[in-house]
């Protein structure tokens, strides 16, 4: 068993890279390569099991708000098996409009749980 912590700064740009991928292939292998096989996610909006379902929730966000992209805010944390991150949403080049600090449980390195807490959200978004 490896009982080695993770570096949190690494797994949250893993994290913010799956969000930030427009392409479901890549996506996909994004999450085969960072997350457990039955990850579960969920949040105030959505939530999903496993990698199909957590591609098609971050394909949906595509959707709703094209051109934006995910930021990291701050400086992850972690221990143990637990990490915390904040990051922020928003246009290209433009003011972020959407703020969230997500929990993350690891099994083995990869991410096998995270609820997210939405922080910032403009109304009607």
């Amino acid at each position: 068993m490896n009982t080695a912590t993770p570096d949190a700064t690494h797994v949250a740009e893993h994290y913010i890279a799956v969000w930030n991928e427009t392409d479901e292939a890549r996506r996909l292998k994004l999450l085969e390569t960072h997350w457990a096989d039955d990850a579960h996610y969920v949040d105030p909006i959505m939530q999903g099991s496993g990698r199909t379902q957590i591609s098609a929730l971050v394909g949906g966000v595509h959707q709703r708000y094209p051109g934006f992209r995910f930021a990291l805010k701050g400086r992850p944390d972690g221990h143990g098996d637990q990490l915390r991150f904040s990051w922020t949403l928003g246009p290209s080049g433009s003011e972020d409009l959407i703020e969230g600090t997500d929990f993350v449980q690891l099994e083995a390195g990869k991410l096998r749980s995270v609820t997210g807490f939405l922080d910032k959200v403009p109304t009607g978004a």
